[in-house]
C-alpha cells in the first residue's frame, strides 16, 4: 500500500519540495500549511507526479486544528506512517527590535508547531508501534546567527525537545522513530514574504542550495530514522564543527559579517509579511518551492551522498570542521 505522508509547511520551500518528491513516489500526501492558493497548487503538483494530495489548511501553533487534520488524514488514507515537521515562521531584526507578540508568535509556529505535530503524531502511532516523524531542524539549532534571535532560539528548542522524545521511545523499546534533518541555507520564498526590519531585502547566507537538496535529504531522514540526525549540506557540518571547536572564535566572525551576509543590496519588499496571515491565501498567490535566489542556488550536494554512509560522513565532517576552522581563523585575525 502506498504509505500516508503528513508534511506541514507544504506550500512552499521545502515542504513543498518534500511533498512533490513524495508525489513522485506515488504516496498519499497530506498538505498542510495556512495559505490555501500554495496549498492547492502543491495538491495539483503531487496528483501529477502520482501522488494522492489531501489538503489540509491549518495553523499549526493551534493544537486542536493538528489534531483535527490528523484526524482526517487517517479517516481518507488510513495510519500515517510518516509525519514531517517543517513549517517554520520568523522576524528578520536586532532582538530589541522585535515584539513580545513578534517573538511570541514565531516561537508558537516554529517550535510548538512542531510540538503539536510530533504530539498528535505519537496519539496515534504509539498504539500501533509504528512510524516515523522527522523534523525539520538548521544550523541555526546548533550555532545563532545576528538578526533572527526567534527562529534561532525556536530550532535550538527543537533539538532539545527531540532528544528528549527520543530517548523516552529508545528507553520503551519502542518502533516509532524521530530523527532530525539539518538544513543548511535554502532558496526559499520566505526571503520575499518574512516580516523583517531590514534596510536591505533579507537572502540566506550563502553558499545556498535549492529546496530538492534539502527535500532529498528529509526524505532520507524517513527512510532511515534510527540515525539522531542528519546534515544536509557541507555549510550544516562545517558550521557544527566550527562551533564545538572555536565557539568564541565563531562569534566574533559573526558579529562583524553577520548582518551584511543576510542582506542583498535591493530595497525590501513593500506588502504584506506572512507571520500572523497567509500571504498565499488566494490561488493566483502561490509562491512554489524556490525563492529568488536560483541563479546562486546549488541543486547538488556533495556532503548529501556523504550523510548516506556513516563512515563516509565521518570523513566529510572532519574536512569541512577543519576548512571552517582556517576559514575562521582567516577572517577573525
Amino acid at each position: 500500500m502506498a504509505p500516508t505522508v503528513v508534511i506541514t509547511g507544504a506550500s512552499a520551500g521545502i515542504g513543498r519540495a518534500t511533498a512533490r518528491l513524495y508525489g513522485g513516489r506515488g504516496a498519499n500526501v497530506v498538505l498542510v500549511a495556512r495559505g490555501e492558493g500554495g496549498l492547492r497548487a502543491a495538491a495539483d503538483e503531487v496528483a501529477a507526479l502520482g501522488g494522492r494530495p489531501l489538503v489540509q489548511p491549518a495553523d499549526v501553533a493551534d493544537p486542536a486544528q493538528v489534531e483535527a487534520v490528523a484526524e482526517v488524514a487517517e479517516k481518507e488514507f488510513g495510519p500515517i506512517d510518516v509525519w514531517i515537521n517543517c513549517a517554520f515562521s520568523t522576524v528578520f531584526a536586532p532582538f530589541e527590535e522585535i515584539t513580545a507578540e513578534e517573538f511570541k508568535r514565531v516561537t508558537e509556529v516554529t517550535y510548538l508547531g512542531f510540538v503539536n505535530g510530533t504530539r498528535s503524531a505519537l496519539k496515534r502511532m504509539l498504539p500501533r508501534d509504528s512510524g516515523t516523524i522527522v523534523q525539520v531542524g538548521s544550523a541555526l539549532g546548533e550555532r545563532s546567527i545576528p538578526l533572527q534571535s526567534a527562529y534561532c532560539g525556536a530550532k535550538h528548542a527543537i533539538n532539545g525537545f527531540t532528544s528528549s522524545v527520543r530517548t523516552e521511545l529508545l528507553h520503551r523499546g519502542s518502533n516509532v522513530h524521530v530523527t532530525v534533518a539539518q538544513m543548511p541555507a535554502v532558496n526559499t520564498p520566505q526571503f520575499d514574504w518574512v516580516r523583517s526590519r531590514l534596510s536591505k531585502h533579507p537572502m540566506p547566507v550563502p553558499p545556498i542550495y535549492q529546496p530538492e537538496v534539502a527535500a532529498r535529504g528529509v526524505a532520507y531522514a524517513a527512510d532511515h530514522p534510527r540515525r539522531k540526525q542528519y546534515y544536509v549540506g557541507a555549510t550544516t557540518l562545517a558550521t557544527v564543527w566550527a562551533n564545538r571547536f572555536v565557539p568564541a572564535l565563531l562569534d566574533r566572525y559573526l558579529a562583524r559579517t553577520g548582518f551584511d551576509a543576510q542582506q542583498t543590496d535591493r530595497i525590501p519588499p513593500a506588502g504584506q509579511d506572512n507571520l500572523f496571515e497567509p500571504v498565499d491565501r488566494e490561488r493566483a498567490a502561490d509562491h512554489g518551492a524556490h525563492g529568488a535566489f536560483d541563479d546562486r542556488s546549488h541543486s547538488r550536494s556533495w556532503q548529501e551522498t556523504l550523510a548516506r554512509h556513516p563512515a563516509a560522513t565521518a570523513v566529510g565532517a572532519g574536512v569541512a570542521a577543519l576548512g571552517a576552522v582556517g576559514t575562521i581563523r582567516r577572517l577573525a585575525s
